[in-house]
Parts: C-alpha cells; structure tokens; sequence
C-alpha cells in the first residue's frame, strides 16, 4: 500500500484478523528463548514464582499496615459514634468534620495499594460509602464534586445543561443524571439509611469518607471551596475526610487557610517508613529458602539504588525482582533447576544431553571438574548417567547452603548492628551484599567487630547470643547447645586465668565465626549457582532506570532501528536524507554551535530535503520550485518547534533570527 504526504512519516497499516496470530504468554516464553526443548516447565516455573512472589508481598503489606489501618478504621467508628449522641454539638463544632491525615511518605506508587486496602475495610467494617478521589481527575470544584458524588451514589452526575442531556443518551440508553450538590448528596443518604418507614436510630449512622489520595497534588484553591462547602451540611451528613499526605503534615497549613483548616478536626497517623517495607521484603521473601530463585551482588544492588535514589517504591523494586525472574527463566535454560530441592532433583534426572553440555559449561562447574581426580574427570564429562547423580548432589548442597545462609546471616546482623559505627551495616540488607560480594571474614570492619564482642559486657553479650540462639533454633546443632550454657552461667571474678564465662564466651563467639566461613560464603563459590542466580545487572538497569534523553538522541540519529525502513539505513552511522524532517533538522544542528543561525539551518535543510525529492536547486522550473521551497520552509519551521519541545534548543534574546542549542555530546 502505497501513500503520499508533505512530510515523511511512519505510517501502521494492521493486517486483516484472519492473518493475525494470538500468542499465549507460554508461547511468548518459548519464543526466541535459549533451550526451548524444556520452555513449558520453565514457564510453569516462573509463572508460579511470579505468583508467589506478588501474593506474598500483598500479605506483608497487609501486615505491615494492619496497626495504622486498625487504627484509622477504630477513628471513623469513634466519630460515628460521637455523632448519635445528643449532645453532638456540644462535642464537636457543627461546622468540624473529622479529618485523618494519613502520612504515608514519597514512596507515591506504593499509596494505591494502601488505599486500596484501607477503602475495602471501611466498606467492610464500618460504611459502605466511601470516595476516593485524585488530584488528575479534580481540576475544578465541579469535577471533585461530580467524582465524589459519582462514587458514592453510583450513578450519573451532571454538572451543567450540556452534560445532563449527554448523560441522558449514552450509546442509545436512557441514564437518570442527577444535580451536582451536597443537598442531593443529603437527600440520597436519608433515603439509604432508612429500613422501612423507620431510620436506624439504634445503631451507628454510617459516616460518609471521602478519600484523597494525593493532597499535595490538589489545587489548593478547589480544596477550599470543597471543604467550606461540605462544612455547611455537617449537621446534616456526617462526613469524613482522609488526606493522603506523602511529605509532612504541614502541608494542610502550607494549602489551608487558618479560616479553612479550623472547620476540620484533624487527627495525625503515621505509617512505617518505607526503608522498613522494603527491609521486611528482603528478609520475609528474597532471602528466605522458599525463595529459590535468587540475584547476585551487582542485580540487588542496581535495585536498591534504585530504590534509594529514585522514589522509595517497594512495589517498584518487587517489579524489578519479577523483571530479573523472567529474564532469568526465558534466557537461562538451566532455570529449570531453580526450584524447590525435590523437583529440582526430579528435573536433574530429566535433563537432555543438550542441557548436560550446558552443565559442563558453567564456570562453576568447570572449576568443580578442575578439583577431581582425573578419573572422576573423565567420568563427569563423558558419562551423563554420573553427571545426573553428581548434579543431584550438587543441587542438594546448594539448597543446604541457602537454608543456612539466612538464619548465619540473621545471627551475624544480630551481634554486630549494635556495635559502635555499625561496622558492618544497620540493616540485614547492607550486611548481604558484603556477603554476596566477597568473604565476609576477610573484612576489616567483620574483624574489628568480633574483638569488639569480646569487649562487651557480660549482660550485654548474654542478651545477644541468647537472640542468636532463638535465631539458630532451627539449625537445631548440638554446639548451639553447648553455646547455651553461657545464659546459666552466673557472674564471677576476673583473675589472672580466664573466668568459665570468658572460656565460653570465646568458645561462643569462636562458634559463630566458625559458622560464618562455612555458611556465608559468596554464592559464586558454589557450584551449579547459575542454575538460581541472576546476574545481568546491565540488563535490569536499562529497563528499569529509565534515559529519556538517551533514547531521543538514540532515535533522532538512528531512525532505522526504530522504523525499519531500508531507505534509512546507512553505514557511516550519518543521517540519510530520507529521513523524517526532525531526525535531518537535528542531524543538522549537532554541527552548530551555541548559537544557531535558522536562515543557515533552514538552507541547509532544504538542500538535503531537495536531493531527497531529487529536485535540481538550479532548475527553471521556477513556480514548483516556489512552492517546494515554501512547503520545505512549513517542514522545517514544524521541525524546529518539534526539537524546542523536546528541549534541545530554545530561543534567545540575544539575536532574535538565532536559537540557542541546549544539548551537547553524543547518545
């Protein structure tokens, strides 16, 4: 199909339904995916993980919200409560509406999930009328008002003349629309709140909570008017309020007036940080031994810095996880054997010869082979019977090292983060990546950490390893019983000789460094941690830690890799002359300087414009000429304000027929 514009342009054309071929996510998995052959236990694999992996953060969110989230439902149920006594007005100001402001913190794409949360228990506990409203969809007072009295009576708002008559005929069916006000809003919770003839006086009239999930994002003017008009039906509606607020609560004073923010009665909750969520994340999901599938050093730490740098989101940094999973399963067909101890073992003795030759090829693996004896050599990589049971045992240790790896870890965490200067790290996750990244008892910081346990009081230590040992329970080793005794030891003199708590004392803190060299070793150093660890951290980094800037450049100066045109493709890396106007204009400004002069930049333009529409500039064909030129100047002047929006020039003061270029270096 052919077509014909003023301006070069990328045009779809979708092909017809009967040519168009739906792909399942499991054939998307085994598509272009290295080791296809076992493609459909992988994808059952990485499916389950991904599954497992969102339901377990949903319920440590949960848990982790539960306290402020009984805390703001016990809040609604006292103010409903307050308002059926008569004495309402004497209690609460009729013109106060109870208002909770909920500090959540900058981790903004984690509040859906909290609010969502919240709103189902309020509907479930205390009201079924709750709104939740946001800042994007409340421009105007009419649009917050039609939002929330939409949600609450669920059914069709009009505002003014013109919408009522649309909402009146929506796709050929009649919709009754209502007036946008409060009086409406009052007239239709009389009429719910009624069983039969008689109104619910017994019980707790139900408040009406409208939710905003972003209060610094609302203008603070419609907020006002908002709020002073829902102050005039308090004595008629018993309303709430729940400002989600992600910075401070000063940021109801810095949007309200003293006249405004004295009609609410505000009460303040706080939620956990989110270094907490994400620091209970870590220890509740990735390092726990039902997690096989594990991130190496460089992977975790592109994460956190993410986090840390960026927007403090756990749900991000759980999307990042999930990325590295799939890429994980889809690139590595060995991930067949990341799972639990007993299906890996079970899918070693399934293994083709294919997936054997890729076994022998794991750098771990090939440093195993190096440390046998010659005969077990030659047996590992010309017997695939023998390999398969070596392979099963290997898996098994691997599995071991991980289901000590966390509870060493936690012990460790547990004696040295009460230390002074926190040598080895304030959180359990600071502590892991050391560990990931080398022999943690070659640290100077583990050192000095260990002579200072040696210094520590004896109440002090006794309390410490008595936390270790509630850690190490499960080890379940008859040393950690023998380091026991030290919590039934009574105090005694120091002399010269070593005191029995001194002898045990060193013979405890010996233990646990002897359990750290054997347990905490860096994933790399066992065999076969392919099979579990991710370790593309360039590949996690660029999807997740987006370059805008980088992939404008990318596209304006290889249009080819974007649209796939063969007439753009050239060699040199240069721009060809087929190119769209705004690839050739910027092209065309990169060999300028600060300043950049558009009567040159247009001639420029139009020379390479005209030698793609192979137009001779001397020709006597004057009038075509005329109106090429003047349609070559509206294609230009588009793509210059094309480059201006996109930031790479702007215009200056200092000439007015120059622009000044604001961008420098390549992609």
């Amino acid at each position: 199909m052919s077509t014909s514009s003023v301006s070069k342009g990328c045009f779809v054309f979708k092909p017809s339904a009967k040519k168009r071929k739906t792909l399942s996510p499991k054939d998307y998995f085994s598509d272009g995916c290295e080791g296809a052959e076992n493609s459909d236990v992988r994808f059952k694999l990485c499916q389950d993980l991904w599954d497992k992996i969102k339901t377990d953060t949903e319920v440590l969110q949960d848990e982790l919200n539960r306290k402020i989230l009984d805390s703001l439902l016990d809040f609604t149920r006292k103010c409903s409560s307050t308002r059926q006594h008569s004495d309402w007005a004497l209690q609460m100001r009729a013109s106060e509406i109870p208002t909770a402001a909920l500090v959540l913190g900058v981790n903004v794409p984690d509040h859906d999930m909290t609010f969502q949360s919240l709103s189902e228990l309020l509907q479930q506990s205390v009201t079924p009328h709750v709104a939740s409203v946001q800042a994007k969809e409340c421009g105007a007072l009419k649009h917050l008002m039609k939002r929330v009295l939409e949600r609450l009576m669920d059914t069709v708002v009009a505002v003014d003349d013109d919408e009522e008559e649309a909402a009146e005929q929506t796709n050929g069916q009649v919709h009754k629309s209502v007036h946008c006000s409060l009086n409406t809003l009052c007239d239709w919770y009389n009429t719910v709140t009624k069983v039969g003839m008689h109104r619910i006086l017994l019980q707790q009239q139900p408040p009406v909570v409208v939710i905003f999930k972003d209060l610094e994002a609302f203008n603070p003017r419609v907020l006002q008017d908002f709020i002073l008009i829902c102050s005039r039906y308090i004595d008629r509606l018993p309303l709430m309020f729940i400002f989600g607020i992600a910075t401070s609560p000063s940021t109801i004073q810095h949007m309200l007036p003293h006249s405004v923010s004295s009609l609410l009665c505000i009460e303040l909750f706080q939620s956990l940080s989110c270094t907490q969520h994400l620091a209970t994340v870590i220890d509740k999901l990735i390092l726990t031994n039902d997690f096989p599938f594990k991130l190496n050093s460089k992977v975790m730490q592109v994460l956190i810095s993410i986090f840390l740098y960026h927007d403090f989101s756990v749900r991000n940094f759980i999307k990042g996880v999930q990325l590295a999973l799939l890429e994980h399963f889809h690139s590595q067909p060995l991930s067949v054997l990341c799972c639990k101890k007993k299906d890996a073992q079970l899918n070693v003795m399934q293994l083709s010869h294919r997936n054997l030759e890729r076994i022998k090829q794991l750098p771990s693996f090939k440093r195993y082979i190096e440390k046998q004896e010659p005969q077990e050599q030659a047996s590992l990589l010309n017997d695939d019977t023998h390999l398969k049971e070596v392979c099963k045992k290997l898996i098994k240790d691997l599995h071991k090292y991980h289901k000590n790896y966390y509870p060493i870890l936690s012990c460790l965490h547990t004696l040295t983060s009460s230390l002074p200067r926190y040598p080895l790290g304030k959180q359990i996750r600071e502590l892991h990546l050391t560990c990931l990244e080398k022999n943690v008892w070659e640290n100077e910081d583990y050192q000095s950490a260990m002579k200072l346990l040696k210094m520590l009081a004896k109440d002090e230590l006794i309390t410490l390893l008595q936390r270790c040992a509630e850690i190490l329970q499960p080890v379940k080793s008859k040393k950690i019983k023998e380091a026991l005794t030290l919590l039934e030891m009574n105090e005694s003199r120091r002399s010269k000789k070593l005191s029995p708590f001194e002898v045990l004392r060193n013979e405890a803190l010996d233990f646990i460094d002897d359990l750290v060299k054997k347990h905490l070793s860096p994933p790399e150093s066992h065999t076969l941690n392919e099979v579990c660890y991710y370790s593309s951290s360039a590949t996690v980094r660029r999807h997740l830690n987006a370059t805008p800037r980088t992939c404008i450049q990318a596209a304006l100066s290889s249009p080819y890799y974007y649209l796939q045109n063969e007439n753009l493709k050239t060699e040199d890396g240069s721009v060809s002359n087929a190119a769209p106007d705004i690839c050739i204009a910027y092209k065309l400004h990169l060999e300028c300087g600060r300043l950049i002069n558009l009567c040159d930049w247009l001639e420029a333009y139009s020379t390479v414009v005209s030698a793609a529409e192979g137009n001779d500039p001397d020709s006597d064909n004057f009038g075509k000429i005329l109106f090429l030129n003047f349609v070559s100047s509206a294609r230009f002047i588009r793509a210059v304000s094309e480059l201006e929006f996109l930031g790479f020039i702007k215009s200056t003061k200092q000439k007015t027929d120059h622009v000044a270029r604001l961008t420098w270096g390549g992609c």
